[in-house]
């Protein structure tokens, strides 16, 4: 794994000197007005968003204590510390140390690494029905013509409700017929590889498993209001961070649904997050967004790509790094033995828990 993540990290920088190279003569960029732009940034905007994003964290801790009440009950704000270092952990390491969040819920409630994994995958299911609910508001509310490449910008309409429409059926019949989903799938595969098959059909297992944590429509209801909620600070987030650029008028005055649209960019762009290197990477990939798409200065649109790093991102780092001092958390180590965690997990088959234990 590690040598994985070296190639990967050494891939990535390779691609971000090769770009540099590319652009030095071709792109012109006036560090002077990048310089300007930030320093005329209303800082009470940026202020506002990582408020935001804190208030978001507190929405995910209650969620994750909502969906594991059925296990065991315990106080939402007990869980925030958990989502605050783990989310710091992936900031600092990389979504390598994304089941950080999961140890650390375990270790503080006394659940098993296995009894968390079903809210892990919940939760993550949760986020991904919460931004397509967000994108699809995005694709309808905006405007026809209101932004460049119309054709584009309409095939991709398209296409995203259908796989929106894809991912719900797809889940409904995993939350129904998971054993028989599993089975296909781990024989589709298995076509190419044994392995890989029973990787497949193991983590399809485990996907229906965490769906039981939601045992009633009370249970969607307030997983989902939750999600919903905190989407909507975060999207707030993202609205306060562009706005405080008053010196650009197409940021001052951004819509809330080019702000969606903006918010889909970035949560693609952040999809692989290597160490430290992608923090420029996602800075680059949304800023050209913001250029390409809304008309925005290079300069201001590197300036706000920026701030939305900061505001959205690395703002958890100082708050998450004391607290990890007071829970004395090493979070290189936690990181390494969630990975191993999790790797076990893989391996065990939900159908012989019971024997297991």
């Amino acid at each position: 794994m590690k040598k994985i993540r070296l190639i990967a990290t050494l891939a990535v920088l390779a691609v971000l000197v090769a770009i540099a190279f590319w652009a030095r003569g071709k792109v012109h960029f006036d560090f002077a007005t990048f310089r300007q732009q930030l320093a005329h940034a209303d800082w009470r905007y940026l202020v506002a968003a990582i408020l935001c994003i804190y208030v978001g964290y507190f929405f995910r801790s209650t969620r994750w204590a909502w969906l594991m009440r059925h296990t065991k009950k315990v106080p939402p704000l007990s869980l925030m510390g958990p989502q605050i270092i783990g989310f710091t952990g992936v900031a600092i390491l990389g979504r390598f140390a994304d089941l950080t969040r999961l140890y650390l819920c375990a270790k503080k409630t006394g659940v098993p690494v296995t009894g968390q994994a079903g809210v892990y995958v919940v939760e993550r299911l949760f986020d991904l029905g919460a931004m397509a609910v967000f994108i699809s508001g995005a694709v309808l509310l905006l405007p026809p013509g209101s932004l460049p490449h119309p054709d584009a910008v309409e095939r991709v309409r398209h296409w995203f409700l259908v796989a929106t429409t894809i991912g719900v059926v797809f889940v409904v019949t995993v939350r129904f017929a998971g054993e028989m989903t599993a089975r296909f799938f781990e024989h589709v595969f298995g076509l190419f590889s044994k392995k890989l098959g029973h990787s497949v059909g193991q983590k399809l297992r485990i996907f229906h498993d965490g769906m039981n944590t939601v045992r009633s429509f009370a249970d969607f209801g307030v997983a989902a209001g939750l999600s919903l909620v905190m989407w909507f600070t975060i999207l707030m987030a993202y609205y306060e961070t562009t706005h405080a650029f008053r010196a650009d008028p197409i940021l001052r005055s951004m819509s809330m649904a080019g702000c969606m649209v903006i918010l889909a960019c970035s949560a693609g762009a952040s999809f692989l997050q290597m160490p430290v290197v992608a923090w420029f990477t996602q800075i680059g990939i949304l800023a050209v967004f913001i250029h390409g798409i809304f008309g925005v200065e290079t300069e201001a649109a590197w300036a706000c790509s920026t701030m939305l790093l900061v505001d959205t991102f690395l703002c958890v780092l100082p708050v998450g790094l004391i607290w990890a001092q007071f829970e004395h958390v090493d979070l290189r180590k936690i990181a390494v033995e969630s990975e191993h965690a999790g790797e076990e997990l893989a391996d065990i088959d939900p159908l012989h828990k019971e024997a297991a234990k």
